[in-house]
């Protein structure tokens, strides 16, 4: 074994005074037996990490913003290898307030709150739920799902959430929306992606489940038969034998 040099002594253990090194050495001294070097490393770094990622600059949080903890768009609450994504979200500026003093109620207001905290999380990669609107804005959960639904119903559109992206909840109707801009309004499934903030790679898959409803429901088929093939649930199957009851059958038949 080469003989350790006297700067080395000196120096070494310096390297404690900084994060990594000192949360190594906490492992270390704490946990000697479950952990090796490398693992100590590894989980430092990881805590790093999240650390972070959980300490935004103070320069870019603007008045009135909030820093949030939201599920990242490409994974789910429910799933246990849940990922979640920091996201600065602005519940009020100075428009806001601009709005306020010229008429707006408050009413109102919160319903651009709600569009504008859900499309800003969702812009960084995240989906808000409803129960994280309901924390951020001090309000009942049912109330926050109400102001959204209210919201998406005056200026017909579809806000990105949980519920209409991942399927999470009671909120399907979604797919109900898609398929019946696509078969009824005939659009281009592209411009309905863009439209319900969805992938065109899930407005085809949409369209495919709802032609195997309907192959299948056109074969006579019942709900619970076509569940049971397709996979799909019943609330879906029934919202696209409404769809094919009313815009297929009965404009064929009327021809």
């Amino acid at each position: 074994m080469l003989p350790v040099s006297s700067a080395y002594k000196h120096y070494n253990s310096a390297h404690k005074r900084f994060l990594k090194p000192a949360i190594e050495h906490f492992f270390q001294t704490e946990f000697s037996k479950s952990f090796g070097p490398n693992i100590r490393s590894f989980i430092a770094d990881e805590l790093i990490k999240i650390f972070n990622d959980n300490n935004q600059d103070i320069n870019s949080i603007k008045p009135g913003q909030v820093l949030w903890n939201a599920v990242h768009k490409d994974t789910r609450a429910d799933y246990y290898k849940m990922k979640l994504v920091p996201v600065i979200l602005t519940l009020v500026n100075d428009d806001d307030i601009s709005m306020l003093k010229g008429g707006l109620s408050i009413y109102e207001h919160r319903q651009n709150v709600v569009a504008r905290i859900l499309r800003e999380a969702y812009a960084q990669n995240a989906l808000l739920s409803m129960r994280d609107v309901s924390l951020l804005l001090s309000i009942g959960y049912p109330t926050a799902t109400k102001i959204r639904k209210n919201y998406e119903e005056m200026h017909k559109v579809t806000l990105p959430h949980p519920g209409n992206l991942q399927d999470m909840g009671s909120s399907i109707t979604h797919k109900y929306q898609i398929v019946y801009k696509c078969i009824v309004d005939k659009k281009d499934p592209l411009k309905v992606a863009k439209e319900t903030n969805h992938t065109i790679e899930a407005v085809d898959r949409y369209l495919k489940d709802f032609n195997r409803v309907k192959t299948l429901y056109l074969d006579s088929k019942d709900v619970n038969y076509i569940h049971v093939v397709t996979n799909l649930s019943k609330q879906v199957i029934t919202q696209n034998i409404e769809i094919i009851k009313s815009y297929i059958i009965e404009t064929n038949t009327a021809t």
